[in-house]
């Protein structure tokens, strides 16, 4: 996911998305921690996903 597409998200939908990375990045670690994640490089990209939205959600925060 681009930061260019978050941009475009009201804060509402920049929330959602939020939530669901970070279920997301939840199940990851349950299936790593139970060796059942065959590819580790998920947990990385998802946990940059949830950054840049944080930095999204910042960044509007910072604006108005």
């Amino acid at each position: 996911m681009k930061a260019s597409e978050l941009r475009s998200k009201d804060a509402a939908g920049l929330q959602q998305e939020l939530n669901e990375l970070l279920k997301a990045h939840f199940n990851l670690r349950m299936q790593h921690a139970t060796q059942q994640l065959g590819n580790t490089s998920q947990l990385t990209k998802v946990r940059r996903d949830i950054a840049r939205v944080r930095t999204v959600l910042r960044e509007a925060a910072s604006k108005k």
